[in-house]
Formats: structure tokens, C-alpha cells, sequence
């Protein structure tokens, strides 16, 4: 694994990413929002949408200070919609630092093939500059949307364990060059 680097500014297909800045924070609170969009989540609290987007942005801020890579904003090309989040994450895995893959969409625009295009650019990202050896994304076993954006990216289901108060499916992405 080489030194940490970690650039926005990746331009998938239709889309671009940027790091997040405090004002995502307002935007961002229709996802926390939205309940179907947030039944996976490893931690909502009982806070209001705006508190929870603030928590959740500003850890982002944290991770992006703290060399732990982080989400980043992703925007549509076409009209500079703000549509949702991905990024690499570093993970503790029951005591294995993993490095994940990570993607929230709002949900008007699921379906429209925006996960799996920005979660590809984040892999090939990863894996290209030397990130880790492999590259994982954890999703709750009950995510069926989520495990399809990982199988269209090539990932295969590893194992299933309990991680942070849920039941999660591990999926990886080795990395081909070795």
C-alpha cells in the first residue's frame, strides 16, 4: 500500500465528485429525511434531520483531516445536482483496518445507475493508486439494492458478520494487479 493520497475531482461518466463542504450540510438533511433511504444505516439517532446531517457531514470533515479518506459530494454534470455521497472509508472490520467503498444516492434519483458508476470511479481510484491490496464494501444483509451495485462492480460476497449493531454482508474487490 503506497502513502495516502486521496483527490477529488474524479469525473465519472455523468457525474463528478468534489470533497463536502458546510454547506452541504442543509442539502444533505433530505436524506436523513427520508426513511426508506436511511433504514441501513449504521447509526441514526433520535436528533432532528438538520443535527444528523451536520454529525454526519462534519465526520466527513474529520476523516478528510485525519487521513481516513471520507465521502464526497457527487454531482451530475448536466444540471450540478447534488446527488449524493461516496467515497473510500477507512474501516475497522472486527479488528482488520479495511478500506470500503462507501455510497448514499438520494433516493429520486436511485435507478438511474448512479451508485454503481460512482462507486466503480472510487474502486478504480483505490485500486490504481495503490490504495490497499483489496477494497471492500459492507452492506446490511437486508440492502438488496446496495448488493447489486456491488455485484455490478464486479465485488463478491465474502462473508457475513456482525458489525456496528447490524448484520452485514463484506463484499470485495481484490485488486487485480496482484
Amino acid at each position: 500500500m503506497s502513502a495516502y493520497k486521496y483527490e477529488d475531482g474524479l469525473v465519472p461518466d455523468r457525474l463528478y465528485t468534489r470533497f463536502l463542504t458546510p454547506g452541504d450540510i442543509e442539502p444533505w438533511m433530505a436524506f436523513f429525511a427520508d426513511k426508506e433511504s436511511i433504514q441501513y444505516f449504521p447509526w441514526v439517532e433520535n436528533t432532528t434531520d438538520l443535527e444528523r446531517s451536520r454529525q454526519w457531514i462534519e465526520k466527513q470533515f474529520a476523516r478528510y483531516k485525519e487521513n481516513r479518506y471520507g465521502l464526497q459530494a457527487l454531482i451530475r454534470k448536466d444540471t450540478d445536482e447534488f446527488i449524493g455521497q461516496c467515497g473510500l472509508l477507512k474501516q475497522d472490520v472486527n479488528g482488520t483496518f479495511e478500506l470500503e467503498v462507501g455510497y448514499h444516492i438520494f433516493r429520486k434519483f436511485w435507478g438511474n445507475g448512479y451508485a454503481p458508476e460512482a462507486a466503480k470511479a472510487f474502486f478504480d481510484y483505490g485500486l490504481k493508486n495503490d490504495q490497499a491490496d483489496s477494497l471492500i464494501s459492507i452492506i446490511d444483509i437486508n440492502n438488496l439494492k446496495s448488493q447489486r451495485v456491488a455485484e455490478k462492480n464486479g465485488l463478491v460476497r465474502e462473508k457475513q458478520i456482525h458489525w456496528m449493531g447490524m448484520d452485514i454482508y463484506v463484499y470485495r474487490m481484490p485488486n487485480p494487479v496482484e
